[in-house]
């Protein structure tokens, strides 16, 4: 098995590639050093030089807020750049995973969202996300998309260090207590994206950290295991200023998961122990 991992030096791909080179699974992780996904030839080039048996497509645009400023670019990475690659799985034959989002997802309601429901994104990333899921539907067979939600690792930001960080800056802050969704540590998604990777089980799947909250009760778990004393208080996201939408529920059925017979990942309160503890021994 070959695997080709793109944002190698992103946060999820980071923690892919390293246990690939722990299970001594040949790979190779790339970046925009490497090529340029919203080049088609230099992209194509590439992969087909290096002709990967399965591409784990990570990178992203991510910057939800800056995507309303940068829509060109935005769309040139997430979609075209997502097309250009499973162009050339679709020459090579090999297998394609695509990492999404829960922003493909409207927020609506309080049932966690099945991999059936209608996407309706609120905002321009998501809906490019979503465009991604499509060029990548439409060009192969071969195929798994993966929607995680409040991705968190050791490489890269995200929520947990920002908390971690804030919590030795600062007495007390807000947080936002009616957006509901599931974390997802790094760690544990790439150990079931290699688990998918070997096998035929083409599908769209929700891989999540087992377990809901809010963004509120997500920052008090992390202030427990990390023992930092601080006030947190529990506001509207009508009153946190954003300059985009973001979907109030984000939970996202596990299903499909399980009756294609793949283990559900570790309680997210677990993760962020293990996490924290993790960190605290480096």
């Amino acid at each position: 098995m070959k695997v080709l991992v793109t944002g190698g030096d992103g946060q999820l791909g980071y923690d892919l590639v390293k246990k690939l080179n722990e299970l001594d699974i040949g790979h190779i992780g790339v970046d925009k050093e490497d090529f340029d996904l919203t080049n088609e030839k230099e992209t194509k080039d590439f992969i087909l030089n290096y002709n990967p048996d399965i591409i784990v497509h990570c990178a992203a645009y991510t910057d939800v807020d800056q995507a309303e400023i940068e829509k060109e670019l935005c769309y040139q990475v997430n979609v075209e750049g997502t097309k250009h690659l499973a162009e050339a799985a679709k020459v090579l034959d090999a297998k394609m995973l695509y990492i999404s989002t829960d922003y493909v997802f409207d927020g609506q309601g309080k049932k966690p969202f099945e991999v059936t429901d209608q996407p309706n994104p609120i905002n321009y990333y998501g809906e490019t996300k979503y465009k991604g899921e499509q060029e990548v539907q439409r060009l192969l067979d071969k195929y798994f998309i993966i929607r995680t939600s409040w991705v968190f690792g050791g490489h890269g930001e995200n929520f947990v260090k920002t908390m971690l960080r804030l919590g030795k800056e600062k007495d007390k802050i807000s947080v936002v207590a009616d957006q509901y969704g599931s974390p997802t540590y790094t760690g544990d998604l790439a150990d079931l994206i290699i688990k998918m990777i070997k096998t035929d089980k083409y599908a769209i799947y929700h891989a999540t950290n087992e377990g809901f909250c809010n963004w509120y009760n997500f920052a008090k778990e992390i202030f427990k295991f990390a023992d930092i004393d601080i006030k947190i208080n529990p506001i509207s996201s009508d009153k946190f200023e954003t300059k985009v939408k973001r979907p109030k529920n984000s939970r996202l059925s596990k299903k499909t998961l399980i009756d294609n017979g793949f283990c559900c990942l570790n309680n997210y309160k677990d993760a962020i122990h293990f996490f924290i503890n993790e960190k605290t021994n480096i």
